[in-house]
């Protein structure tokens, strides 16, 4: 709490020996660290013993669960200094809330270097079976690749980032069951849902399960994500999902595809708390990995009408998406149609902000290869670019 924090600010004789009480009043597993010295997981409502040795110089303390430092769970432990002041002492200095330093980032020839091997993640999209969806997904944390050469630790919903595409239809009920596997508190909110926050939303523990169930009143491409704080950690980590529920009225296409576009944050252990609070973001990417659909393109042929659903995660920039050589006949955005099999006209871009989302579709008349981009172009630079390989 707070008033621990203060309490524990305070100015002692170099040599003192340093023994804290930690006393975990939140609703969160916390921890603390003092020097070499830790805690290790403390359950909400319990107390601890620290003992942090003797202490030389000035050291920090801090929560070392992902985020909880950057969010102001740090204090300092100073030393007096000698009274003749001709003795420095080499601890560390509290944090001054600058961002960390970037990880080494993957260039544009390496991200687009030939890669056997590599697999995309699938885009295409499943119809929907049923009225009632009921899944069973763990919340881990597991390394994984998130741009060549660049492995790190990822925070996902059933092993995988995006989490899994749900879809469904006005009137249909979705009861997830989700089990945190982890080891830090995580949650879930879906935005199709209007449902108690309080019940549905809260942040379980490691070894904790939680049902969410929610009835589709409306259609759209709704986020769904960890809602645990920080949020935009637990989102640049990969906790983020889309569920699909169709208009009552959508017509019938060749094929339909699902893109979720989102920043990527690298790091050490993941992505970088101070680097995502302040924004600094590394590469974009659609659906997890950078220039993916470069890789490995979408196919479609001639005559094909294709449907993309589009979904912009954040957690920060807008996504402008744009088909080069290409002109949308129907766009669909958060919950009404721009326009509908137009044919004197058209849309050349889908603008979203974070959290905002809907489809476009689109007939390919010639063979080629029609490349899809964020039109926000350093984005699109930065990794959100991929294409569609049309054949006869």
């Amino acid at each position: 709490s707070r008033r621990q924090r203060q309490m524990c600010i305070r100015d002692r004789a170099a040599g003192s020996h340093l023994v804290v009480n930690f006393h975990n009043t939140g609703d969160q597993v916390h921890d603390l660290k003092i020097g070499r010295e830790e805690t290790g997981r403390v359950e909400p409502g319990e107390t601890v013993q620290l003992d942090a040795g003797i202490i030389d110089e000035s050291v920090e303390g801090y929560c070392t669960i992902a985020g909880h430092k950057m969010q102001g769970m740090t204090f300092m432990v100073n030393v007096d200094e000698p009274a003749s002041g001709d003795h420095e002492h080499a601890g560390a200095s509290p944090s001054t809330g600058s961002a960390g330093a970037p990880a080494t980032v993957p260039s544009a020839a390496e991200r687009m270097a030939a890669r056997e091997g590599f697999d995309a993640v699938d885009a295409s999209l499943a119809t929907a079976e049923g009225d009632l969806h009921e899944e069973t997904w763990v919340m881990t944390e597991e390394e994984a690749e998130v741009a060549p050469g660049v492995r790190q630790t990822r925070w996902l919903f059933n092993g995988q980032a995006p989490g899994p595409t749900l879809r469904g239809k006005v009137g249909d009920t979705f009861r997830i069951t989700i089990k945190n596997e982890g080891s830090m508190g995580h949650s879930v909110d879906f935005h199709a849902g209007e449902v108690n926050p309080d019940k549905n939303m809260k942040t379980i523990q490691p070894g904790e399960s939680l049902t969410y169930e929610f009835e589709a009143h409306r259609a759209g491409i709704w986020m769904y994500h960890c809602s645990t704080m920080p949020m935009s950690l637990h989102i640049a980590n990969g906790m983020f999902g889309a569920v699909v529920i169709d208009p009552p009225d959508l017509t019938p296409v060749d094929a339909e595809y699902v893109l979720l576009s989102h920043e990527v944050f690298l790091g050490e252990d993941g992505a970088d708390p101070e680097r995502v609070a302040a924004g600094l973001y590394d590469l974009t990417a659609f659906n997890g990995y950078p220039n993916q659909y470069q890789h490995r393109p979408i196919p479609a042929r001639v005559g094909d009408t294709v449907r993309v659903w589009i979904f912009n995660v954040g957690p920060d920039n807008p996504l402008s998406f744009h088909v080069v050589g290409e002109i949308f006949d129907t766009v669909f955005k958060e919950g009404q149609y721009q326009i509908r099999n137009a044919t004197d006209t058209g849309s050349q871009a889908l603008g979203l902000l974070a959290a905002q989302g809907g489809f476009v579709e689109m007939t390919f008349d010639e063979p080629g290869t029609y490349t899809f981009v964020n039109h926000q172009m350093t984005d699109a630079e930065k990794g959100q670019r991929g294409q569609f390989v049309v054949t006869p």
